[in-house]
């Protein structure tokens, strides 16, 4: 299909979409009720599954749209079916194919009820004679219904979803107990269970403000903070790590602990957007303003080599704007990377205006790829050790960029001593040269070996050469020499003998010497190992990183352990692989020396040596500079100054955290349209903007990444209040009003609750963007008090309790059920806040291909082995087990709504993991220590007290362990890490008592 853009024409949205939403939320008594019934339940199923997918969105096929009114009504006339073109298609007469086309017809049923609704009058209100989709649409506060019932009422929010369940002839569900209640709101809003001494008092407390008094005790909490950071921190996909194959460690718990600060402060969700997309652009922004950027940082970030930094940085671009565009606008704007977006009204063009506003950002360019800003988070004793280090620094840097005459004259003396460096090496002349690929090596006259012939993938050269004493007397050899040459018979100049003149050198080995250390001059490439390197090594030459398609001379000199005392013939061999798709060496030349600085050799690169003691440009002249005091002996003892003064600084543990900055210079950002989202096929250019159906940004304001903050918090802007509200209702009710929470768009979900959302969406914003004031409004409105328990009418009529009917019940987040298990087991650390942690973890999850033996999981001591599982440490490649099979996020993108799913891994998991054990048997251990033992076990489990049927299975079942482990020592010793049976029969009770259901499930 050609892909066009669509600029003038308005895209017309999804209307019969829209009618099943408001036909549903209808009284079954209206009129036309069979036609209106007929088209929600039988007709639209059957449309959105065979018809939309060619026939919805900005570019139908043969121009028919099936899910907006007025284009649908071109192939149907009510009232006759018969004549209805769609029915002609569905069927398959005029001589035509039938539809739909490629898929299997429709069967006789199907068409059936699409003929009965026609023939009905295919009925449409006229009130959704408008084609504009209702998220598109600026929320207007609508007034809370009149309900029959209003003495259920607690506030607004009961009066809406009371008048729907009226509707269809339901009642609410009676209030959840007391104890249930508290339970309730301790997981919702502080993510921990309440202590049984919380909860009895609780009931105990008569007062008729007894639970407003509860809900602002547990919002003042700072584990509010913890509680709420944990689903922003999945929509701004927080980790500890770049993410992609490399996955390197990241310093980013600085973000993390600013999400928490600024919920505990309750600050305003207005100033919370505005800060995360653009806080480095406020006036006088200050430090925790710049780490709330953290929000955009948190992009992955490929470090890998052969990466493209530009490509990379534009990645990271496109994952900023469909971020931002998910989180607060519920938008798939990313189906608009390549092309036009099929269902909704985003274009290709808007899309990549979205993108220009991230598309400014300030980074470092240099050979590796794009750097953008760190921001260091010293404490006052470590700013002020800093500083003093600094100044040193500082003294002892300007001494190593010393520009007097005497600096010049020892510089030259050093270049002097390169020059004659070269005089003091002997080749050595090969007397036999073999490779046991089949290569044809042949030894030149200059004692340089040439290989020819054959090419292997893989191919070690044995070489066997003579030490002319006579001609140049040696004392000791003090090192060897490989030079890799170039040479016109080679793959475009060599010095390889892959198809762009590189190769790979796995390993020198010289017989009889034991090779210490290496060093290779600058030109040797990507993936050479620097001074100081130990064999086995890889020398991997890159030809492509020279300029001007030059093909120089590399040299890598080999230190034995003590010098050596060889006479005769020396056997050297050269093993060489292709792991990276390089090939072997072209040409090479061996050489010994007994100078006592063999390395000053390749202290200059092959480009600079031509330059030596030469006229220079005003250029070269500072390449040689620099040069003379990052090489030169005698500056050795300042060098190591500053290394070990700047060690110093490393070792002050100075937190760093990564954060926005914006390039000033350029007021107006700007992109590059991608031709089917391809990075190397570019098109036209865009400027910031947002999408035009959704309004403009003020004119007399710069059209930048601030501008772009605030509309997503300004009235003008339909969607981010919905979307807000609609993920905190998500959170509390395991559903959102629009169950497709990270899609608003025509072929998300519906709202079960339209009016409803509406009237949360404009009270957020009329209260000054409020977070807390929404919670409390929730919170203590009588469809939040419900219990949980569903009757047979409940799960006949309202099975997903999509109408309210009654609480919600699910089972908790990943992260709660740690949580609540270290909770009721008294091992939860308190501290907030810090640095990630690491408790248990099966061993080899972080086996990892670059960072084997240096980045292992070492599990944390104390206090930060019991820390909430917010705070464990996220790698992307490699997730935390134990939250991963309760259906945590790799954090990889941003993630509206996580998956649920019940499998054995969970039970498993929260059985035999140590953690989940180890909390067990502190457990036992604290319910040891009271009178009424298996009352306060379950209450430290489930927040209530045991029924007698529960208590009599519980006690009968701690007899059975008790027996047990009377005649089991060795395996109470292992469960309880002692031999006493009471405390492991408990250990097991305990353990029983955190798998149940009810710990685990939020009712």
């Amino acid at each position: 299909m050609t892909k066009t853009h669509h600029r003038s024409m308005k895209p017309a949205l999804s209307g019969i979409a829209t009618f099943f939403l408001i036909c549903a939320t209808l009284p079954s008594q209206q009129s036309n009720t069979a036609a209106t019934s007929d088209f929600a339940t039988k007709v639209l199923p059957i449309l959105k599954e065979s018809c939309y997918g060619c026939h919805s969105g900005n570019r139908p096929v043969g121009g028919l749209r099936l899910d907006a009114r007025s284009f649908a009504m071109r192939a149907i006339t009510p009232g006759n079916a018969k004549d209805s073109r769609i029915v002609h298609r569905l069927e398959g007469l005029d001589n035509e194919p039938q539809m739909p086309f490629g898929m299997p017809a429709l069967t006789t049923p199907q068409i059936e009820a699409i003929k009965t609704w026609i023939d009905r009058g295919a009925q449409w209100p006229e009130a959704l004679a408008g084609e504009e989709h209702w998220s598109y649409l600026k929320p207007i506060k609508p007034a809370p219904p009149a309900v029959k019932d209003d003495k259920w009422s607690r506030n607004p929010i009961d009066r809406f979803v009371l008048a729907r369940l009226e509707k269809e002839g339901l009642h609410p569900s009676p209030e959840a107990t007391k104890e249930t209640l508290i339970r309730r709101l301790s997981l919702d809003l502080i993510g921990l269970p309440p202590t049984p001494e919380e909860t009895e008092a609780f009931v105990k407390d008569t007062r008729p403000d007894a639970d407003d008094r509860l809900v602002d005790k547990l919002l003042a909490s700072d584990r509010y903070g913890e509680r709420w950071a944990r689903l922003w921190l999945d929509l701004a996909r927080y980790a500890d790590s770049n993410g992609y194959e490399k996955d390197e460690r990241r310093s980013m718990w600085p973000y993390r602990d600013w999400v928490i600060k600024a919920l505990n402060n309750n600050m305003h969700f207005d100033q919370f957007t505005i800060e995360q997309v653009a806080g480095d652009m406020l006036p006088q922004a200050s430090e925790q303003q710049k780490i709330a950027t953290g929000f955009l940082r948190n992009s992955m970030f490929n470090g890998e080599g052969g990466v493209d930094p530009e490509e990379n940085n534009w990645n990271i671009q496109l994952d900023r704007a469909t971020t931002v565009s998910t989180t607060f606008l519920g938008a798939t704007i990313g189906c608009a990377e390549c092309h036009d977006h099929k269902f909704d009204p985003y274009t290709q063009k808007q899309f990549y205006s979205m993108v220009a506003f991230f598309n400014n950002a300030e980074f470092t360019k240099s050979s590796t790829p794009l750097t953008e800003p760190t921001l260091d988070l010293p404490d006052a004793a470590q700013t002020s050790r800093r500083d003093a280090l600094n100044a040193e620094i500082k003294t002892w840097q300007a001494k190593l960029n010393d520009d007097s005459d005497a600096a010049k004259e020892r510089q030259k003396a050093w270049e002097q001593s390169i020059l004659d460096a070269e005089k003091q090496w002997q080749p050595l002349h090969p007397d036999r040269a073999q490779s046991t690929g089949g290569s044809t090596l042949t030894i030149n006259a200059d004692g340089s070996v040439l290989a020819s012939g054959t090419n292997p993938d893989a191919d070690t050269y044995t070489i066997k050469a003579r030490i002319d004493q006579a001609k140049v007397p040696l004392r000791e050899i003090t090192a060897f020499r490989l030079e890799a040459l170039p040479d016109p018979s080679l793959p475009r100049g060599g010095p390889g003998r892959d198809y762009y003149g590189n190769f790979m050198i796995r390993d020198v080995k010289i017989d009889g010497v034991s090779i210490k250390e290496t060093a290779m001059d600058d030109n040797s490439g990507i993936g050479s190992q620097g001074p100081g390197k130990k064999f086995p090594q890889v020398w991997v030459v890159d030809v492509s990183k020279e300029e001007n398609n030059q093909r120089l001379p590399r040299q890598m000199v080999l230190i034995p352990a003590a010098p050596a005392k060889l006479t005769g013939t020396i056997r050297i061999t050269i093993a060489q692989a292709t792991d990276s798709g390089h090939q072997g060496i072209g040409r090479f030349r061996l050489s010994v020396t007994d100078s006592p600085a063999p390395k000053r050799i390749v202290e200059v690169t092959a480009v600079l040596r031509p330059l030596l003691n030469n006229q220079r440009t005003k250029q070269q002249d500072t390449q040689m500079a620099m040069r003379y005091r990052n090489q030169a002996i005698e500056l050795l003892p300042i060098r190591n100054a500053i290394k070990d003064l700047q060690a110093q600084v490393q070792a002050l543990g100075i937190p760093t955290t990564l954060v926005m900055s914006e390039n000033t210079t350029v007021t107006h950002p700007g992109a590059t349209i991608r031709i089917r989202g391809s990075f190397t096929s570019k098109a036209g250019d865009v400027e910031a903007s947002i999408p035009s159906f959704l309004g403009t940004l003020p004119a007399d304001q710069p059209q930048n990444r601030l501008a772009l903050a605030k509309w997503l918090v300004s009235r003008d802007n339909p969607l981010t209040a919905r979307v807000a509200v609609n993920h905190i209702w998500e959170t509390y009710f395991g559903r959102g009003i629009v169950e497709t929470s990270e899609d608003f768009g025509t072929q998300g979900s519906r709202p079960s609750h339209p009016e409803l959302l509406d009237w949360l969406a404009t009270t957020f914003m009329d209260s000054g963007w409020d977070i807390k004031a929404m919670h409390r409004l929730i919170v203590t409105s009588a469809t939040y008090r419900q219990d949980s328990k569903a009757t047979p009418e409940l799960i006949e009529k309202d099975p997903a309790n999509i109408l309210l009917s009654r609480g919600a019940r699910f089972r908790v987040e990943a992260e709660m059920v740690r949580d609540i298990t270290l909770s009721a087991s008294g091992l939860l650390s308190s501290k907030i806040g810090g640095p990630s942690v690491f408790p248990y973890q099966p061993n080899g999850v972080w086996e990892l291909p670059y960072e084997k033996d240096s980045d292992n999981w070492v599990i944390s001591q104390g206090d930060d082995r019991y820390r909430r599982g917010l705070y464990t440490f996220i790698r992307r490649a490699a997730p935390y087990p134990a939250a991963t099979v309760f259906d945590a996020t790799s954090r990889e993108y941003c993630t509206p709504r996580r998956n649920h799913t019940d499998t054995p891994l969970q039970a498993l998991t929260t059985l035999n993991d140590p953690s989940f054990f180890e909390a067990a048997q502190s457990m036992a251990k604290r319910v040891l220590t009271v009178k009424d033992k298996m009352d306060y076990a379950f209450q430290l489990a489930t927040s209530r007290k045991p029924n007698p049927s529960e208590l009599a299975l519980l006690n009968t079942s701690l007899e059975t362990e008790r027996r047990y482990f009377k005649t089991h020592k060795k395996e109470a010793e292992a469960v309880a890490n002692k031999p006493d049976p009471e405390l492991a029969a408990w250990t097991m009770i305990s353990r029983d008592l955190l798998n149940l259901d009810e710990t685990l499930t939020r009712h």
